[in-house]
């Protein structure tokens, strides 16, 4: 069995994936940004939110390196922007702008694409934790598989998390989901806050 799957190197990237990309956490911030949607829009964009994350999870651990190099990007660099882009919803969050009707239908799909699947699921902790895995590994057929497992099912976790969003939706109701948003709002700037200063830090020790 260790010959074609690696549980030691599965669990570690599951349990890291998990920790960064926090399923329970995305939660509040998910009905925050959804609050407008109906229940068919909101498992609409929590379905395209997935897919997104886990299209530029996948992107990044193949060619990662090869296009940050490319592009004369540093990791810092693509943190401090993801950072600055989390700050900016979140002030939407925060002012309420977010649960205004959109003039159109496909905001549902636009809020989906970013900054839900990114940078708030597949930000650059988890972009960067994924690379260092694919260049940890030996190569083998054992070790690709346990990435892909771990990314798969970190992935499916999020995506359960975020479908029973509803669920919790109707528990709450509209003031309590208009309560959950802005607090979703506060604690999505405290992390782009945070992620602007590490990178800041990166910076300053680079120097």
């Amino acid at each position: 069995m260790s010959d074609f799957f690696d549980v030691r190197l599965f669990t570690e990237v599951f349990v890291t994936l998990f920790v960064i990309m926090d399923p329970p956490g995305t939660v509040p911030v998910f009905l925050g940004l959804t609050s407008a949607m109906a229940a068919k829009q909101r498992n609409t964009a929590a379905r395209t939110a997935i897919l997104v994350a886990f299209g530029v999870i996948v992107a990044f651990a193949l060619f990662g390196q090869q296009i940050l190099t490319y592009m004369h990007i540093s990791l810092p660099a693509l943190q401090a922007s993801g950072g600055l882009l989390l700050l900016l919803v979140a002030m939407e969050l925060l002012t309420g702008k977010m649960e205004e009707p959109a003039p159109s239908g496909n905001k549902g799909v636009n809020v989906a694409l970013v900054p839900l699947g990114t940078p708030l699921l597949a930000g650059p902790g988890a972009i960067v934790a994924t690379m260092v895995f694919v260049q940890r590994s030996d190569g083998t057929v054992a070790d690709w598989v346990a990435i892909a497992a771990g990314v798969v099912a970190v992935h499916v976790t999020l995506y359960l998390s975020m479908r029973f969003a509803n669920v919790i939706h109707r528990v709450l109701g509209d003031s309590g989901t208009i309560l959950v948003t802005r607090i979703a709002g506060l604690l999505l700037a405290a992390i782009a806050v945070q992620l602007v200063a590490d990178a800041v830090t990166a910076f300053v020790q680079a120097a």
